[in-house]
C-alpha cells in the first residue's frame, strides 16, 4: 500500500475533533518549514509540496465528515 492509502486511510478514522487537530499541526509544521526555507536551512524542498498537500487531504476529510454530520442532524 502507498503512503498517501496509509495516509488517507489513518485521517479517515479520526473524528472531527481529532482532524481539526491534525490540521492545525500540519499547518505548524508547514510554517516551520517554510522558515527554515527563508533561511536557507531546508535542504528537501519537496516536504513544502506533501506538507501542503496532507493538509488539503485532511481538511477535505474533514468538511466531508462535518458534511455527512450536518445531513444526519
Amino acid at each position: 500500500m502507498s503512503k498517501i492509502t496509509e495516509s488517507r486511510k489513518n485521517l479517515q478514522a479520526k473524528d472531527v475533533a481529532g482532524l481539526e487537530a491534525e490540521v492545525k499541526a500540519l499547518q505548524k509544521a508547514h510554517f516551520g518549514l517554510r522558515m527554515q526555507k527563508g533561511t536557507q536551512q531546508l535542504n528537501n524542498t519537496a516536504t513544502l509540496r506533501s506538507t501542503r498537500r496532507e493538509i488539503a487531504r485532511a481538511k477535505t476529510i474533514l468538511a466531508q465528515k462535518r458534511s455527512a454530520d450536518a445531513a444526519a442532524k
